[in-house]
């Protein structure tokens, strides 16, 4: 009788139940190699990461079982780099997936804070100069400052305008545009458009695709495909070339615009849960946006410490849906530009 009031006591909330924590793993003790094949990162560049995402981590709390700082910052980049569910990640790494899907969004929040210096546009003279160097010696294509494209990142159907986000392949998705130099580093990441948006319309209401139709660079164009138009900021290839210097400029602009179908498919193979082989993300489209922030955030870091991919994560090439090429409006001044840069090719 003892024993069976007693279990009416627990369940009747008049006797709390001891809660029982999880043994946490202390993953930062394990090999770099380890470290590598699961969050894509070091061990000296994660340290580094959870000391610069610290401080807005940290969470006073009365309990004596918060969450540390490593273990947020890798189970959240365990999910960046594989796209497994929340629940399994939390099981692995010993916390409960309520807690997981809690601490994450701060974790992303703290990694976009830094897109600012992370991810910077080269508008001024020194920083474009870089940038045509570059090009110019590794694909011999004058004064280019970078390489546009757009990719999809397939998202589960929203509840809300779920038609907009149906894009030309017919699966939901968020078109995110790139902008990339040589060296394979970030620019520019716009991620806010359905996958429905024209890869010339984000480009034209960005930021970046503002100030170069002001004239924010009088000397220098990114390279993008016959889904943009003909600027003088922007060089696209020749829809119908007839003549050879035609042809071998469309071989040389191919060439050097390469770059960024390569930089998207090694962001996509370093951070697996963009990749419709992982899988499509299950968020809002407005959490997806901020993953894909984020994981550009993570990309120019593990591109300016010359992580390399580790063996199986190889660069993904989506099935992004090829631009439909519009009827642009021609521009003379770009024409003349275009055809110039055919000469001195």
């Amino acid at each position: 009788m003892a024993d069976l009031a007693l279990l009416e006591d627990v369940a009747n909330g008049r006797i709390r139940s001891e809660r029982i924590f999880r043994q946490q793993e202390d993953l930062l003790a394990n090999e770099d190699e380890w470290l590598m094949s699961r969050f894509r990162l070091p061990r000296a560049v994660l340290l580094d990461l959870c000391g610069l995402l610290g401080p807005a981590l940290q969470r006073s709390t009365r309990r004596n079982h918060a969450v540390p700082v490593p273990l947020q910052v890798l189970t959240t980049l365990g999910f960046l780099a594989t796209g497994t569910f929340q629940r399994e990640l939390a099981d692995r790494s010993g916390i409960s997936q309520p807690t997981l899907s809690r601490v994450m969004p701060d974790v992303l929040k703290g990694i976009i804070a830094s897109s600012h210096d992370s991810i910077k546009f080269p508008y001024t003279a020194g920083e474009q100069a870089n940038k045509k160097a570059q090009f110019a010696a590794m694909y011999g294509f004058p004064n280019v400052i970078g390489a546009i494209d757009c990719t999809h990142v397939a998202i589960r159907a929203p509840n809300v305008n779920e038609n907009t986000f149906i894009n030309r392949k017919h699966f939901h998705s968020i078109n995110v545009q790139i902008i990339c130099d040589a060296d394979m580093l970030l620019t520019n990441v716009v991620a806010r458009w359905p996958g429905s948006t024209h890869d010339s319309f984000i480009l034209r209401h960005s930021s970046v695709g503002r100030r170069l139709e002001a004239g924010a660079i009088r000397d220098g164009w990114l390279l993008g495909d016959s889904g943009y138009p003909l600027k003088q900021w922007l060089l696209t290839p020749f829809l119908n070339p007839h003549s050879a210097e035609e042809r071998h400029y469309n071989m040389c602009h191919s060439r050097a615009r390469a770059i960024v179908e390569r930089t998207i498919g090694l962001f996509k193979g370093r951070w697996r849960c963009l990749d419709c082989t992982g899988g499509r993300l299950l968020y809002t489209p407005e959490k997806v946006c901020q993953i894909v922030l984020a994981c550009a955030v993570l990309h120019n870091v593990a591109q300016l410490k010359n992580v390399p991919l580790p063996p199986g994560a190889d660069c993904c090439v989506g099935p992004d849906p090829e631009p439909h090429p519009h009827a642009f409006e021609p521009n003379a001044a770009a024409v003349r530009q275009r055809l110039e840069v055919m000469r001195r090719l």
